[in-house]
């Protein structure tokens, strides 16, 4: 069986940008194989070019365009649905370089699109107050993704699916998100596989934005005990016999090639 893989960055690769044990050799054997692969990240702190130059440091021999990005899928999506609409970007993080095919604007009352990336300390009282209220005015309010919290070396921080749901809840309204768990992120690296879902491995540490979300969109779904996983929660999963589980289950990406091999039938 032909796969492609999807590698989550963050947690399952680095953390705090320091390679995982075992990850850079794993990534290596399975590069040798010559396996379709694309790094779909929700990261908004840094850009494309710059997360290639971090992994290059670590060992890993990354291309720039092998990286998708939150915030690529969303100048996609928002260049495609609000076309020469101005954008105001709340982001932690310089991330403009991958904003191709947006008019962005940093002033809040020139905007017509508001675009949340991800949590910071630009995610100040007074700047998430002004997005409730261009939401409450109709104003259009994108997330780049709806992550709850990232793993730093220092632990979990959260992160803006926690702002986005008071924001909700206060406006009564709905925000998109298009990062993951999406599907249309997952199925715009499937297109950019060329393959089917049903033949794409997607690997992380976020039990649901990557692993059960990659299955609801007919993903292979593999989950891995570094990062952001903690045991409880998938013990929690697993009580609940009619809910969603990971199709599979190791310890760290390390793993993985012994893995694809049985998934593979190889």
């Amino acid at each position: 069986m032909a796969l492609g893989l999807l590698l989550d960055i963050d947690g399952v690769m680095v953390t705090s940008w320091k390679a995982l044990p075992g990850a850079v050799e794993a990534v290596s054997r399975l590069a040798d194989r010559k396996i379709p692969r694309m790094f779909l990240t929700n990261t908004t702190s840094r850009s494309r070019n710059e997360i290639a130059e971090l992994l290059n440091d670590c060992g890993f021999f990354v291309d720039a365009d092998e990286i998708l990005t939150a915030a690529k899928l969303t100048a996609e999506y928002v260049g495609t649905t609000f076309p020469g609409k101005r954008v105001w970007v709340l982001n932690q993080g310089p991330i403009a370089e991958d904003m191709t095919g947006v008019e962005l604007t940093d002033d809040p009352a020139d905007a017509e699109v508001v675009v949340l990336g991800g949590a910071g300390p630009v995610f100040t009282h007074d700047a998430l107050s002004k997005v409730l209220e261009m939401l409450l005015d109709g104003v259009p309010v994108i997330a780049m993704h709806r992550s709850m919290t990232w793993s730093t070396a220092d632990g979990l921080s959260i992160d803006t699916g926690v702002y986005l749901e008071g924001l909700e809840k206060a406006s009564g309204k709905k925000i998109k998100a298009i990062g993951k768990p999406s599907p249309l992120g997952f199925r715009a690296a499937t297109d950019m596989l060329g393959l089917e879902p049903t033949q794409v491995v997607m690997v992380g540490d976020d039990m649901h934005n990557d692993v059960l979300g990659a299955q609801a969109s007919a993903l292979i779904g593999v989950l891995v005990r570094t990062g952001k996983f903690r045991e409880e929660a998938l013990d929690a999963l697993a009580r609940d016999e009619f809910g969603p589980y990971p199709d599979h289950v190791i310890d760290s990406v390390a793993d993985l090639p012994e893995l694809i091999d049985k998934i593979s039938g190889t």
